[in-house]
Order: structure tokens, then C-alpha cells, then sequence
């Protein structure tokens, strides 16, 4: 089963990917994380990604396309595969539905969880506070850029996958554990 969590910077996507990952044996393919991972590494594409990063900005298709492709096609992904932070942009969309589509394969289930984005800024300075690895980008101005973003160019793909019967929203104003039971029974149904 292969699946796509949506929503908006702070919605809790990848706690939920996490969950998902223990309980479901699927791998998590985090465009954020992967893209962590090469500015840890200091490679030209972390360097690029870094600046971009830090004011908001989203990565190129091209290198975001090549990173996922990569990764659904290995081993980790036999189980199936949890897409977060992936697509971003129609065009996105579209190339995963042709990468897919030339692999024979399919996403299975496309998930939003809904949030209420005042709530976001609190969350976003909790992250921050409480965690031992705090991001570049976890603060009240990368999150105004990265809303805006997620409004501008994200959103619009959400038409896309419910016109294909696969898009489901959860209320992810619930605890960890609700929202959790939520995603579950969309993919059990």
C-alpha cells in the first residue's frame, strides 16, 4: 500500500508517518528529512536545498522527482511506502502519477489532516522548544512563508487526487493517538 500524507507545515505528517511506520512495516519516504539528510552531508544539492530551505521556499521538481524515484524503486519500500512533503505542486502530482504509472504501481490512499493553522504557530513553537534538534525552520516567519507556500502551491493538488476517488481529510486538531485511529480506519476501509 502506498500512501500520501497532506497538509500544511506543523500538521503533524510526519508523527503520523512515524506510527505508521512502526505499525505497518511501510518505509517513510520524507522529502524534508532526505533533504535534511544531503545538507548534513554538505553535497552541492544540501548546499542549494539549505538556502531554499531556510527562507520557505520549496526545492525543484526535477531534484525532488529524482530523490523519490530513487527511493520507491529500492528495497525499504517493498511494503509499501508513506509520501510526505510529496507532491507539493500539481506538476509534482503529476510526474509521480507517470513514475508510477511506469512502474506499475499506484498510491493507494491520499490523506489531509486538517488543522487550524493559528494552532500551527503554537505547535511550531512547542517543536522548537521542546526538541534536542531544533530545525532552521521551525520559527513564526518560515512558518508565515511555508503557510503561504502550502496555499499557493500545495493546496491545488488536493483537487487532483480527489478527482481519482483517493483523497480522505482527518481532523488532525485531535490527540496523536485520534488522529492515528483516523488515518487507520481510511486505510482499513
Amino acid at each position: 500500500m502506498n500512501i500520501i500524507l497532506f497538509g500544511p507545515p506543523g500538521a503533524g505528517k510526519g508523527t503520523q508517518a512515524e506510527k505508521l511506520v512502526v505499525e505497518r512495516s511501510m518505509v517513510q519516504l520524507s522529502t524534508g528529512d532526505m533533504l535534511r539528510a544531503e545538507i548534513s552531508n554538505n553535497t552541492d544539492l544540501g548546499i542549494q536545498a539549505k538556502e531554499i530551505m531556510d527562507t520557505g521556499g520549496l526545492v525543484s521538481d526535477d531534484i525532488m522527482i529524482k530523490m523519490i524515484e530513487s527511493r520507491f524503486g529500492s528495497d525499504e519500500a517493498k511494503n509499501g511506502v508513506i509520501l510526505d512533503g510529496f507532491p507539493r505542486t500539481v506538476k509534482q502530482a503529476e510526474a509521480l502519477d507517470e513514475m508510477l504509472t511506469q512502474n506499475q504501481l499506484v498510491i493507494n490512499h491520499v490523506i489531509e489532516i486538517s488543522v487550524d493553522e493559528n494552532a500551527l504557530f503554537e505547535r511550531i513553537e512547542r517543536r522548537a522548544n521542546e526538541s534536542d534538534n531544533v530545525r532552521d525552520d521551525d520559527n513564526a516567519e518560515v512558518l508565515r512563508q511555508r503557510l503561504k507556500v502550502y496555499h499557493d502551491n500545495t493546496a491545488p493538488v488536493l483537487p487532483f487526487y480527489r478527482k481519482k476517488g483517493i483523497l480522505s481529510q482527518v481532523d488532525g486538531m485531535m490527540s496523536i493517538e485520534e488522529v492515528a485511529k483516523n488515518i487507520n480506519e481510511v486505510l482499513d476501509s
